[in-house]
């Protein structure tokens, strides 16, 4: 298991958000102890939300955290982390 801590970035849309936004926020709050900062933005228009998290944690909790976003139905999530230092 990689421990090694590594600052990124989860970008995250939902499709429909009044039907899952809860989903994704208790998510959310379970990796807490790896949020450093987050941004929603309800984009009226198109009828979805967005979502960015700033993460510092070891890249196999941001990888966990990245992909059970993306299983729910719904919701695009994708991480992009620092190089390693």
């Amino acid at each position: 298991m990689n421990t090694e801590k590594r600052l990124g970035v989860i970008a995250i849309i939902l499709e429909r958000p009044q039907e899952i936004q809860e989903r994704v926020n208790g998510l959310i709050s379970e990796f807490n102890r790896i949020v450093v900062g987050r941004m929603g933005i309800p984009h009226w228009e198109r009828q979805v939300g967005v979502i960015a998290l700033i993460v510092d944690g070891s890249e196999d909790e941001i990888n966990t955290l990245t992909g059970r976003l993306g299983n729910i139905n719904g919701v695009s999530a994708r991480a992009t982390m620092a190089k390693k230092g």
